[in-house]
């Protein structure tokens, strides 16, 4: 019984670890966790329609100082999944696409983090200051 070995099929997984499956996995975590924000989002809002008295201690439990923190990662899933979206867009749809894509990426994440910062400061100046 002789054991041969195989050549590399060329075959396998698509991503290899590398920009493109990142920016996939991100941009599919964002948009499950997006989904479910506003499936809580609707569900607590139909409440003043049941049991005004169940909403509002819904809604204060938002103003817990924790919540501040969910906030702010909800809008970088949010900044995250659009930016990036708009980058798959041009991907599948300019002729360059394929051709630019990590670049694209690090655009993303360049914007989303100069957003976020911005965004942070901001969100967290009204949190302190107790208002606008």
């Amino acid at each position: 019984m002789t054991q041969t070995k195989s050549a590399p099929s060329g075959r396998g997984t698509l991503y290899k670890g590398r920009e493109g499956m990142w920016s996939w996995v991100g941009h599919r975590i964002t948009g499950v966790g997006i989904f479910f924000f506003l499936l809580v989002h609707v569900l607590d809002t139909s409440l003043v329609r049941v049991s005004p008295e169940a909403y509002d201690a819904v809604i204060g439990a938002y103003k817990h100082p924790i919540m501040i923190f969910g906030e702010i990662g909800l809008v970088g899933a949010i900044v995250f999944h659009a930016f990036n979206g708009i980058r798959i867009i041009l991907v599948d749809f300019w002729k360059q696409g394929t051709r630019y894509h990590k670049q694209m990426l690090y655009v993303v994440l360049g914007l989303w983090f100069v957003t976020m910062a911005l965004f942070s400061v901001r969100h967290l100046m009204i949190f302190f200051t107790g208002g606008e």
